[in-house]
């Protein structure tokens, strides 16, 4: 079309796939809010272009406005960009799936041609998603060029012909569908822009012309009523004290107008150096609407071998992560694209927090979804080196701040190391065991405090507070008991066990009585059959192991030990709902220089003798696990009943004749 055509031209659009406007409005899009994204995009693109080909100019504000017009149905998007001719409509428009930023970039080699996501092509056709009618009113910034009008009912069939605009640049009307009516809720088009396009590199605003008129309408009436007042005042010859607080002085009010959605300069694109923490905070803060702090960050800025920036934060971690919000944004030169993409975040840093913007990402045509491409393999994994430096460099750098960071970030540590290899191998120094007197140490510092004490054993408690008489004795001997208490724990020590190369085993401080045992006569001459035999009797547990040792706390008459894998085995069944996979079994230790275990090994009396045993059982499960239903009743029966027994024996006799 010349400058010197009027005349209006239909025809029907070329397309590269029969029936491709069904797969666009159905498939090619995840989510069907995403096609403001695309048509913002296309506007900041056609404002990026216009800059690269040397046609802005410096006094020139340029930007992108969405316009909501509720009362036409419509939701306009209007740029100030490089605009287009009737060639390249047809080029651009009129063939769908023609990339046109295939094309610019080959007839342009400056140095920011990269910066370019594509202008129009399928992503214009998002619009159709939402809409029963498209216009587009577009003038090209060269010099001559004549506006060019095109619409479209169904994106099939067009009408295209002169325009009207005298600009440079381009408008989108959307016209909407009834389906889709929801976007003229100017609270829903303000989100969706504000998920999109907060941080796009060209100015974005909104306008809500239905909110505007409201708002003028609002500030007229309350004016009028101010005059209307001041009149009456006047006509009464009221006084007006000059110095008296004006009762109708309204509070400073914004405007009613367009609000800027955007910020174009986020932080993530700036030098580290030039970042404050509180910037950081406050970056945080708006991203994730929290009014929460993270303990710490890294803020990713690489230009080789990848083009990434980046901040990733370290919030606090639920121990089981049971709700976990991580939500790590992932943008294409400000453009966000998707949360959470797994081909590029490995799962076990979807805990965090933060934002990444790749331009180099191999998007195809939605921009939702990644090829799937090594680059992206490669720049996953640089992502989990720079999370390793990171915490490495606070544990070489700063130990005191690291080991205040330690409780609320090892469950997603030891998942890291557990999932990725490599990143156990890079952060494996850098590991801690926290002791139940608060101590922090490496798993070598743990092996050199220990040494000769544990024959290569972690002894470790799931419960500091319950299983307090089983740790007791280990303190005693001076041995450090680390605490695991968290569910990705059994894994983990399983992991450092077999594929850590850790050189130690883990085993709980009631699954191992080695190092608190000695060598001792103190009840050497008890009969070990006979009082192992009475103990199965007395608790009916025919098959309880029953052993006799000389422990070297001589205060506690039993100890209950479980074996150390059947238990982990148990525990991880329960993890994945199912708690009766495995039987209890369990080992009674009787402390044989115990002199209550030798009192009741001697006992006559069978009854009473049961009734101890029985005590001494449910005394030593307690210092691992609550009893519960009929265990608990039957104990403080038996409780009970021990009381009124050494109430009667120690008792006075009663003194009827009064005798002193």
């Amino acid at each position: 079309m010349t400058s010197q055509d009027n005349t209006i031209k239909k025809g029907s659009i070329s397309i590269d796939a029969q029936n491709i406007m069904p797969v666009i409005k159905r498939w090619l899009y995840s989510d069907k809010d995403i096609f403001l994204r695309e048509i913002v995009s296309n506007g900041v693109d056609a404002i990026t272009k216009l800059r690269m080909v040397g046609g802005h100019q410096e006094d020139t504000e340029y930007k992108v406005i969405v316009t909501l017009d509720k009362e036409k149905g419509e939701i306009r998007v209007s740029d100030n960009g490089i605009g287009m001719t009737g060639e390249e409509v047809e080029q651009y428009i009129n063939q769908v799936a023609f990339s046109s930023a295939e094309e610019f970039l080959k007839n342009y080699t400056g140095e920011d041609a990269s910066g370019i996501i594509g202008h129009f092509g399928l992503g214009f056709y998002s619009a159709f998603m939402a809409s029963d009618l498209v216009t587009i009113d577009t003038l090209s910034y060269q010099e001559g060029a004549v506006p060019v009008s095109w619409s479209s009912a169904d994106g099939i069939s067009y009408e295209m012909g002169k325009g009207k605009r005298t600009e440079h640049g381009t408008t989108i009307t959307m016209h909407l569908s009834q389906e889709e009516q929801e976007f003229l809720d100017g609270g829903r088009v303000h989100e969706v822009l504000d998920k999109y396009c907060g941080y796009m590199s060209v100015p974005v605003y909104f306008e809500d012309l239905e909110d505007i008129k409201n708002r003028l309408e609002e500030k007229a009436k309350r004016e009028a009523e101010k005059a209307e007042k001041a009149r009456q005042k006047a006509e009464s010859g009221e006084a007006q004290d000059a110095d008296a607080p004006d009762e109708d002085l309204d509070m400073p009010e914004e405007e009613p107008g367009m609000v800027l959605i955007n910020d174009v300069h986020p932080l993530w694109l700036k030098a580290p150096k030039d970042c404050t923490d509180e910037e950081y905070k406050e970056t945080y803060r708006k991203l994730f609407r929290t009014w929460e702090e993270p303990l710490f960050w890294i803020h990713l800025n690489v230009d080789y071998p990848f083009n990434l920036k980046g901040i990733l934060y370290f919030p606090r971690i639920k121990r089981d992560f049971s709700g976990q919000d991580g939500q790590i944004k992932l943008f294409n030169r400000q453009v966000f694209v998707a949360d959470n993409i797994k081909e590029v975040i490995p799962e076990f840093l979807l805990v965090l927090k933060g934002v990444i913007d790749c331009p180099d990402l191999p998007l195809n045509v939605s921009r939702s979804f990644l090829q799937n491409d090594g680059y992206v393999r490669r720049l996953s994994q640089h992502i989990v080196k720079k999370v390793a430096d990171k915490l490495n460099a606070l544990f070489n750098t700063e130990r005191e701040t690291y080991q205040k960071y330690w409780d609320d970030i090892n469950p997603f540590i030891k998942y890291g190391c557990i999932s990725d290899r490599k990143f156990y191998d890079a952060v494996k120094g850098s590991l801690l065991l926290k002791t139940t007197d608060d101590t922090y140490l490496t798993l070598d510092e743990y092996k050199s405090r220990n040494e000769g004490k544990t024959e290569k054993k972690v002894y470790y408690t799931t419960d500091k507070a319950r299983q307090a008489a089983s740790i007791a004795p280990f303190e005693n001997r001076g041995i450090d008991v680390v605490i695991m208490d968290t569910l990705i724990d059994v894994n983990y020590m399983s992991f450092l066990e077999y594929q850590g190369g850790a050189d130690v085993s883990f085993m709980r401080v009631d699954a191992d009585i080695k190092g608190l045992s000695e060598d001792t006569e103190d009840g050497k001459d008890l009969d070990r059959e006979t009082l192992e035999k009475r103990v199965r009797e007395a608790l009916d547990m025919q098959d309880l192991t029953v052993q006799l040792e000389a422990l070297s706390d001589r205060d506690i008459p039993a100890m209950l030990m479980e074996d150390e894998q059947l238990r982990r085995y148990k525990d991880l069944s329960r993890i994945y709902g199912d708690k009766n996979a495995f039987p209890e079994r369990y080992t009674l230790v009787l402390n044989r220089a115990n002199k209550s275990v030798q009192s009741i090994a001697a006992m006559e009396d069978e009854e009473k003798q049961a009734l101890l045993l029985k005590q001494i059982f449910d005394l030593a499960r307690l210092s691992s696990r609550p009893l519960e239903g009929d265990e608990l009743k039957a104990f403080m029966a038996r409780s009970n009943k021990m009381i009124g027994l050494l109430a009667q024996q120690t008792a006075k006799p009663d003194n009827k004749d009064g005798d002193a």
